[in-house]
């Protein structure tokens, strides 16, 4: 997984997609940053001939109330995980943004490289020159967890804060000290963290632990942190068992009632995990978590399943 750019890039936009208020609060402190909802899950792949070229990167696209004013803006995120200059590249995408959505758009670098910068990379790229104003530049923010104090980043009462310690400068502090402050933080967070943010959990620290795992494990034992699932496939079955018996018992039942079948209360229930399911996947391919193509590749035999519920219930 440490080898792997894709996994942290999925992390990365999951861990910001998970944490939306924290990442800019701990970030951009001088911005007030109000109420915020995604608009749209994966637009570059409405556009084929730009698939290949921007498939890899993290874009995410939300309704955002910044300083007081609602817009629609498009927030672009680079992740490197090594030292790389993305000026140029920054101000590329930046245009392609704004042409596909005609909406303003925040860039932002953040780099998860494990070096020490001792000289910073450039945050602006020199794309025009005016009479009037000379030089013309795009600027971008440019966030290195590396640049932080692991120590600092315990201390601070927000879990994605305490996550991305297992990223920042350790020097100093114990691995095993700071995973076991997740996992307190996330137990006494209780039905407040729900599942898919205790998978993320789980995810991120098997990436960075740096630790055996059977350490990890009694770690867990010992905070009394337990999950209901460790993989994407067990949360994803799970979370659609649950929905389908918190939406299908009411659809079954009042089925059941009107055909007067044990049938109907079965197919409810199916139908409602069913929905569940996609409900989640939905969610995955939104967190970056599932690429498009894996979405539609296993939302399809569940849409044809609905179908084919959906007939029975017709007849």
């Amino acid at each position: 997984m440490q080898n792997n750019p894709k996994i942290h890039d999925a992390l990365t936009k999951w861990l910001i997609a998970s944490f939306t208020d924290e990442f800019f609060a701990h970030y951009f402190p001088k911005r007030i940053i109000g109420k915020h909802t995604f608009i749209d899950k994966e637009f570059i792949s409405k556009y084929e001939a730009l698939k290949e070229s921007l498939k890899d990167d993290l874009f995410l696209i939300m309704e955002m109330e910044i300083d007081g004013v609602l817009s629609e803006v498009v927030i672009q995120i680079e992740h490197k995980s090594k030292k790389e200059d993305v000026s140029e590249r920054i101000y590329e995408y930046m245009c392609y943004a704004w042409l596909l959505k005609r909406k303003p758009v925040w860039s932002i670098a953040i780099y998860t490289d494990d070096a020490i910068w001792r000289k910073k990379l450039p945050e602006s790229f020199w794309y025009g020159f005016s009479d009037k104003k000379g030089k013309q530049s795009c600027h971008f923010d440019v966030i290195k967890v590396k640049g932080e104090k692991s120590e600092d980043l315990i201390k601070k009462h927000s879990l994605m804060c305490k996550l991305l310690a297992l990223k920042a400068d350790d020097r100093g502090i114990e691995r095993e000290y700071i995973i076991r402050e997740i996992y307190m933080a996330a137990a006494a967070m209780g039905k407040n963290l729900d599942n898919e943010k205790k998978l993320l959990v789980e995810q991120w620290v098997s990436a960075y632990k740096e630790l055996p795992e059977e350490t990890v494990q009694k770690i867990k034992k010992e905070v009394k942190m337990t999950f209901t699932a460790t993989t994407i496939s067990e949360h994803y079955i799970n979370e659609g068992r649950l929905e389908g018996i918190k939406e299908g018992k009411l659809e079954g039942k009042l089925e059941g009632i009107k055909e007067g079948k044990l049938e109907g209360k079965l197919e409810g229930i199916k139908e409602g995990e069913i929905k569940g399911q996609i409900k989640l996947l939905e969610s995955l391919l939104l967190s970056g978590v599932l690429t498009s193509e894996k979405y539609y590749e296993m939302v399809a035999p569940l849409k044809k399943q609905l179908e084919s519920i959906g007939s029975i219930k017709n007849n």
